[in-house]
């Protein structure tokens, strides 16, 4: 989103909660319309280039028995021959970060804490930093955005729950794994370990099943390991060394399988894009090419408005709504048909939607 602004001739100013770039998270998929957008960027090439070009995968028993195995595909990434690209969180912000370039200002370790806006702009008040003034405010802030809780209402009402919980971590590659993953499912729970080398951290899966969501804090990472911990008490495999790996692990992430829903995206000055707006399910690593896609779609129409930015988001909405509303059934559809093989939501995300048609905004506007 910073890119595409910046490019396209606004002053752009990101505010993060962390300290820095948080390091960590997911293997995440870039495909259908966001390797378009990647292409536009000049990144397109240094994506494929940190892709974890994994060889294969294999399922295993409690006892670390191989039952399945194979070199087409990953539970991860879905099918080699696809032109989608796998890449680790951290790898991909890393790239991003260095396109969006030295006049994109950063204020890290802040947060928003109120938004007042009128027919000319949005008041925008910080934890730390002193009020400021913005012609318009876009929350990129994940499923538990702050921005819209502001802007719209508790996130309760836009949450909808697929019935699991996910956590990721970073820990030692104990197992050897080399561009390797390895999963092990026991009825409602299930672990897995992405190693992309021998001398390299891995990746680490746990989650499980729940009919019922449960209520923890997201910003508490001890209750959330301890709930982990407790869930999966008694699996075989690795799985009791991955959760004492876990205590100590250099990056944590934990949350539901679960979509936000929302009839808009827009109030006023204030819209929303990615998870804050239309979280698909952190399980189908599509978030990331909808988020990319959506941003290079939402910088577009705020370029093309002039000096009715309001208008533009609308049509931002309008653009990309069906295209969100498909990605978000695919999820859903995906989530109900789990297989032994791993939690549903991973494999092949990509053949279940349809691409999506992108404005040559940089033509448009100059």
């Amino acid at each position: 989103m910073a890119y595409w602004l910046n490019r396209l001739g606004f002053q752009v100013t990101v505010v993060e909660v962390s300290a820095g770039l948080r390091p960590g998270g997911q293997a995440l998929d870039v495909r259908g319309p966001a390797l378009r957008v990647a292409e536009g960027m000049g990144i397109l090439d240094e994506i494929r280039e940190r892709s974890t070009r994994l060889r294969g995968m294999s399922v295993v028993d409690r006892t670390g028995e191989e039952i399945f195995q194979t070199t087409e595909r990953t539970l991860t990434g879905g099918r080699f021959d696809a032109p989608d690209v796998e890449i680790l969180r951290d790898d991909l912000v890393g790239v991003l970060h260095a396109a969006a370039g030295e006049h994109v200002r950063y204020v890290f370790g802040d947060r928003i804490t109120a938004l007042r806006q009128d027919e000319l702009g949005v008041e925008v008040t910080f934890e730390s930093a002193a009020p400021a003034r913005f012609d318009f405010v876009v929350g990129a802030d994940g499923m538990h955005s702050g921005v819209r809780r502001l802007a719209f209402g508790p996130e309760q009402q836009f949450l909808r729950y697929l019935g699991g919980y996910v956590a990721v971590m970073t820990i030692p590659n104990f197992t050897g794994l080399d561009r390797w993953q390895t999963f092990h499912i026991d009825e409602n729970v299930g672990a897995g370990i992405i190693g992309l080398g021998r001398d390299e951290e891995a990746r680490a899966y746990l989650g499980f099943q729940s009919d019922e969501p449960i209520e923890y804090d997201f910003r508490d990472a001890s209750s959330q390991k301890q709930l982990l911990t407790d869930r999966v008490k008694g699996m075989g495999w690795v799985v009791p060394q991955i959760v004492e790996l876990m205590r100590d692990a250099s990056s944590f992430h934990f949350d539901s399988r679960s979509q936000v829903v929302m009839e808009r995206w827009t109030h006023g000055r204030v819209t929303l894009v990615g998870d804050a707006g239309y979280a698909v399910s952190l399980t189908t690593g599509q978030g990331t090419s909808i988020a990319m896609t959506c941003a290079y779609v939402l910088a577009g129409e705020l370029a093309s408005a002039a000096n009715d930015l309001a208008a533009g988001a609308i049509r931002y909405e309008q653009e990309v709504r069906d295209y969100v509303l498909r990605s978000q059934a695919a999820a859903r559809k995906l989530n109900d048909e789990e297989t032994e093989e791993g939690p549903g939501g991973f494999t092949d995300f990509g053949e279940l939607v349809e691409d999506l048609a992108l404005k040559d905004y940089l033509a448009v506007t100059g």
